[in-house]
């Protein structure tokens, strides 16, 4: 009778504990909605303007890998996240700009929800997983936009999961999910499909180290050669005492090595620092990741997948553009923050860390210092292994902090604590863009492009431009020099022997005369920022060859007369 009682307040006890994770689990997914919503920009990205063009254009010429948006001649382009171009196209096609906002606040609530879920199935804590994900979103504020970055992050935190899960018991869905994943970033931003197998390298690196150390340390070769010498004396009848020096030999080293093995299973159960795992399912992870490299082909972009990423890293383009340059430290507070608590846990606690989790975090942080835009790469990946880093830390010095923890805070006082944390966070980050409009006309020239099309012939004219706005002259309909799709006018991608993006590098910068390159492309009108260093020189010079046609607060519209 006692032991029957015993047993149902256990079971009940149970309930209570999965009862109580649900209830937190849904109040910390309705929290992290409201934060990401909270997160999200109101006022669009330049990317946005000639992704809706693009997704437009794909409806009507189909993907026939030329460029229909710029005025110079037969530019060779890629489509590079052609699919995220036309659903973006359809969605603004059907609800205009505010359905652009209302995805990308669904998508940004997504990758919130994705974040939160995986971090809590891979590291086994709820509490922690909500704090950092409430951490990374924050991080990652500047990269939350209408761009095709924001579905493949996302898919970027599956890939992981599905790794993760197909390595634990190898189930078939979860190399469908990855094969899948890996077809979806193909043709939704294929800039990014190459990185897929750099999420592969820790694991098989981990495997690999792990067959060496076991060949190594166990003298496997040196057994191959005693089984063979002794194979051939066996056959030749001749030397029979060679035979069983060698037999005696060859059964002394492995009586050595079954006690090597036994020394060595209790090591690494509880290893110094990192923790080597061979794992067999590794095998078939490399067969998933061939299939996966496959994928590239299931794209109407013919090579590109492949091609793409060393084309820019061949050219001129990343070393130009901001979000592709070297990261400075000093000036990342929540970076250098991360690494500083990632080497100070590895370094001055016992926490231990998987070498396939060291080698993905130590990836990932050379990757951001080498790419500043691989923060985010290094928040939504890498935060995983510092959520199980964090865990194993209050597990070791800690009675159970982390179970007393949750019991503080799965309660009434500890909800309603953490609701309104969050929503006051929500509230201070939202306010102030409450009032943002779609297109911020301090940064794009929405009143220039109206005279523009109302008094200029676009079949003769053409316009230099600056980067930034390029790609709502092209939403406006208003041919280009340049935009922010930086690759179409470089020559490895634009099959012209003139570099159209160094030009505009120099010219914008005052490194070459202006008046060479418009000469040079035969420019017959200029839109500018009224603070661009050409316009500042041709107001200071009052350059007789320029003509004001339009000026506002933050634009200025001028005709070339000697075109």
């Amino acid at each position: 009778m006692f032991k029957l009682k015993n047993k149902t307040e256990k079971t009940e006890k149970k309930e209570r504990k999965f009862n109580s994770k649900i209830v937190f689990g849904i109040i910390a997914i309705i929290l992290i909605a409201i934060f990401c919503f909270a997160m999200t920009p109101v006022t669009l990205q330049n990317d946005t303007f000639y992704t809706i063009k693009i997704g437009e254009q794909i409806t009507q010429t189909g993907i026939d890998m030329q460029d229909h948006f710029s005025w110079h001649e037969d530019l060779a382009y890629t489509y590079p996240h052609w699919l995220y171009d036309l659903i973006t196209y359809y969605i603004y096609s059907a609800f205009g700009m505010t359905g652009i906002y209302v995805t990308t606040c669904i998508l940004s609530i997504i990758l919130g929800i994705s974040l939160y879920i995986v971090n809590t199935k891979i590291a086994k804590n709820q509490i922690i997983s909500f704090i950092l994900t409430l951490l990374v979103i924050y991080i990652m504020r500047g990269y939350i936009a209408a761009r095709a970055q924001l579905v493949t992050f996302i898919l970027f935190v599956w890939i992981i999961y599905c790794i993760e899960m197909f390595l634990k018991n190898r189930k078939i869905r979860y190399a469908v999910g990855l094969v899948g994943i890996s077809t979806l970033i193909a043709n939704l931003h294929v800039a990014v499909w190459p990185f897929i197998f750099v999420l592969f390298l820790p694991y098989i690196a981990e495997y690999l180290i792990a067959v060496l150390a076991e060949f190594v340390i166990y003298r496997k070769l040196k057994i191959q050669i005693l089984k063979f010498r002794i194979k051939l004396l066996t056959r030749s009848g001749k030397n029979v005492d060679k035979k069983r020096s060698l037999e005696e030999k060859l059964r002394n080293i492995i009586e050595k090595n079954e006690r090597i093995k036994i020394k060595r299973a209790e090591e690494l159960k509880n290893p110094y620092k990192i923790k080597l795992n061979k794992n067999k399912n590794i095998k078939w992870l490399v067969l998933v990741m061939i299939i996966c490299a496959l994928t590239g082909l299931l794209t109407p972009l013919g090579d590109t997948p492949y091609t793409y990423l060393y084309k820019t890293m061949q050219g001129n383009t990343t070393q130009n553009i901001n979000e592709h340059l070297p990261m400075t430290i000093v000036d990342e507070t929540e970076a250098l923050s991360a690494i500083v608590l990632i080497l100070a846990i590895l370094t001055f606690s016992k926490t231990k860390i998987k070498l396939s989790d060291l080698f993905m975090i130590g990836g990932l942080c050379y990757l951001m210092l080498a790419s500043r835009r691989q923060v985010t790469m290094f928040c939504i990946i890498g935060v995983l292994v510092v959520n199980k880093m964090i865990c194993g830390l209050i597990e070791i010095y800690t009675n159970n902090g982390l179970e007393k923890a949750y019991k503080k805070v799965a309660n009434a006082i500890g909800y309603v604590i953490i609701i309104s944390i969050v929503l006051g966070m929500s509230y201070y980050f939202y306010e102030p863009k409450q009032n943002d409009e779609y297109i911020d006309e301090s940064a794009y020239p929405v009143q220039a492009c109206d005279y523009i099309l109302e008094n200029i012939d676009l079949t003769t004219a053409r316009f230099y431009n600056e980067y930034n706005y390029g790609s709502y002259l092209i939403y406006r309909g208003i041919p280009v020099f340049i935009d922010s799709r930086a690759d179409l006018y470089a020559p490895e991608f634009s099959g012209k022997e003139d570099d159209i993006f160094m030009d505009f590098i120099d010219v914008s910068s005052i490194g070459v005369f202006y008046e060479d390159i418009f000469e040079k492309y035969n420019i017959t009108h200029l839109i500018m920022y009224k603070d661009a260093k050409i316009n500042m020189i041709i107001e200071e010079t009052n350059d007789p060859n320029y003509k004001q046609l339009y000026s506002d607060k933050y634009f200025v519209v001028y005709e070339r007369l000697n075109a």
